[in-house]
């Protein structure tokens, strides 16, 4: 008898469309059970993101950005982050959002943990970093089509905004657990 812990076999793969931000290809796969099903999955790249803690006055903040966000159609308060580009570490690639988007640079970039978006249909990976030793070193140096406010929260507000708009984007939810996490179990920023 099959069981959820058996992989499927993939018979034949057939690109659907390159879409710049993921590709989608439709799977032809036989499954442990002996029954064959066509599956569509969307091939993205990893992403990275930052929780950049700040310390001012003996006050602990994070920064974060806001953005509008096409896919919602609405503004959308993140931690710094985005494509983890060929060949590049995400944590390089977190510490590259970080400047890009804020202007800051860290002394320290410590990788939190890495989780599936969505393994049912992504192939990606979604890469979680703090941040610490932060120094302004730069002004924000954003694509062409990004236009990002940077705002600095009081860490002993943040796990209230969370899961309420604008700060409702699953992936922060997720960064924002990590981050917690790894505060509590006795982490020093």
């Amino acid at each position: 008898m099959a069981n959820g812990n058996e992989p499927w076999i993939v018979s034949s793969r057939r690109e659907v469309g390159d879409f710049r931000i993921f590709r989608a290809e439709e799977l032809t796969s036989l499954g442990p059970h002996g029954k064959e099903a066509r599956f569509v999955v969307l091939d993205a790249p990893d992403w990275a993101v930052v929780v950049p803690a700040i310390e001012r006055q003996g006050r602990r903040s994070i920064l974060a950005v806001r953005q509008f966000r096409h896919g919602s159609g609405a503004s959308s308060t993140e931690f710094p982050g985005g494509v983890v580009e060929a060949g590049e570490a995400p944590a390089d690639a977190a510490a590259r959002e970080l400047l890009e988007e804020t202007g800051y640079a860290a002394s320290r970039i410590v990788h939190l943990g890495s989780c599936s978006p969505n393994p049912a249909f992504m192939t990606n990976t979604f890469h979680v970093f703090a941040a610490e030793g932060l120094t302004l070193v730069a002004d924000q140096s954003l694509d062409e089509h990004e236009i990002v406010d940077v705002e600095e929260i009081p860490e002993d507000e943040l796990y209230d905004r969370i899961g309420v708009p604008p700060w409702n984007h699953a992936l922060m939810m997720t960064a924002a657990w990590y981050y917690r996490r790894w505060r509590e179990e006795g982490a020093a920023i």
